[in-house]
């Protein structure tokens, strides 16, 4: 292996093959190092990719890449008991290149990804953990992985959410349990042609399907259905350390998600062909560590490049756009022959600049608010029982909307807390 590179990116997720992508494409000498034994080997997202981003990267990359399907519906639904209370977004515009998301699986993007890094020129080294840094000083000049020192001008930490590399170069990092959601998902393969009847696609169309209520037992969190070509991606997200307090596992919450009788049917006869594990970071810019020091970078997930509304839960978009500016700023650096952090500031000048940072900050309250309990309780049952008592037929004369809703609400929560509670979303998403 070559003696120095000029950069060695450590994780190849979307962040780092983004970001080596375009270090390759500029002629610049990159390694990318992968511990799995191949990229996407050991990465997992419930399945949507949203927005156009990777395009300004790779121009009609979805003609080539793994694309399972793409999002042509958007449907969001509140489960308590045995009721679901569903709405569902669709436009034409999302059914148009370069789409407004796609789903696809890790596994087969990602290689894909790194692939195209080694089309231009890139190295990609699976199987190689990073252990540590190499340092001159103060500054970092490369990894040790493998067993081998591998010296480079700079080193991008691409390596998730407990990204050791960041802890290691002082730039802070260090996880706690209220920061953190865990993520688990099963695959269960279908028929297409079945898939497709059952959730009423046309072609290459799919569903991205977010739930929030029994499926996480009052926890915070959610469940969610993607649909693949042939399969589903099935699985929940929920906040770490309610799970230790509780005293929940989160596939027992996957278990009781997947009975609902809302989703049963929809799962009935798929034959299990995989099953994951994620950790994903969900508390923004308040868990953001620095994002450089002399001679590194931390990009993706490992600085915490996630937002979540409830409504949405993005980052592989995220991770695409910090890897690209830590790429750009690294080129910058080489321009210069300055690693220095004084130089590789520009780093935090370019996400400044782009809805990275913009998105971070619009939503820095959205963590904390997201941690309220009647959202997961109480609002998908008063949500459940109001539809019902609206669309019951019991031979008695109807009650106006109103009367109905006062009803459903006595005894489970008053005015005022709707009241405050709104006021707080309105500040928070």
């Amino acid at each position: 292996m070559k003696q120095k590179f000029d950069a060695i990116v450590v994780g190849g997720g979307p962040a780092g093959c983004a970001c080596a992508y375009r270090l390759a494409q500029n002629g610049m000498e990159v390694l990318v190092v992968e511990r799995g034994k191949f990229a996407g080997a050991k990465n997992m997202w419930g399945g949507a990719f949203l927005g156009p981003v990777l395009s300004n990267l790779i121009p009609d990359f979805w003609k080539e890449a793994p694309i399972e399907r793409y999002v042509a519906r958007q449907r969001f639904s509140l489960l308590w008991e045995e009721a679901c209370f569903s709405a569902e977004f669709t436009t034409p515009k999302f059914s148009r290149p370069p789409y407004n998301g796609f789903i696809t699986m890790r596994s087969k993007f990602d290689r894909w990804f790194a692939t195209k890094v080694e089309q231009n020129g890139g190295i990609v080294a699976s199987g190689i953990q990073a252990d540590d840094l190499l340092w001159n000083g103060k500054q970092i000049v490369g990894i040790v992985g493998g067993g081998d020192k591998l010296p480079a001008d700079v080193v991008i930490a691409c390596d998730g959410v407990n990204s050791i590399l960041a802890q290691k170069a002082g730039l802070g990092g260090e996880r706690k349990p209220q920061d953190v959601k865990q993520g688990v998902k099963e695959v269960l393969q279908f028929p297409r042609e079945l898939l497709e009847q059952r959730f009423n696609l046309i072609g290459d169309e799919g569903i991205a399907w977010e739930f929030i209520g029994s499926c996480t037992r009052g926890l915070p969190g959610g469940g969610f259905i993607y649909t693949n070509k042939d399969s589903l991606s099935v699985g929940v997200v929920v906040q770490l350390n309610a799970l230790a307090q509780q005293q929940v596992k989160a596939n027992d919450l996957l278990e009781s998600f997947k009975s609902h009788p809302a989703i049963a049917r929809m799962l009935d006869g798929g034959k299990l062909v995989e099953y994951s594990a994620h950790l994903l970071p969900v508390s923004g810019i308040n868990m953001m560590p620095r994002l450089y020091t002399d001679g590194f970078l931390a990009a993706g997930d490992a600085a915490a490049f996630v937002v979540g509304t409830g409504l949405i839960l993005e980052g592989a978009n995220f991770a695409v756009t910090s890897g690209v500016a830590a790429a750009d700023t690294v080129i910058r650096a080489k321009q210069k022959g300055d690693f220095s952090a004084n130089s590789l500031a520009y780093y935090q000048e370019l996400l400044e600049k782009s809805y990275v940072m913009k998105d971070l900050k619009t939503f820095k309250k959205a963590p904390h608010f997201l941690e309220n309990p009647r959202i997961y309780t109480t609002y998908p049952e008063l949500a459940c029982n109001f539809a019902e008592k609206i669309f019951t037929s019991d031979g008695q004369p109807r009650k106006k909307t109103w009367q109905l809703l006062k009803e459903t609400m006595k005894g489970k929560v008053s005015l005022w807390q709707i009241a405050r509670d709104l006021m707080q979303g309105k500040e928070a998403i």
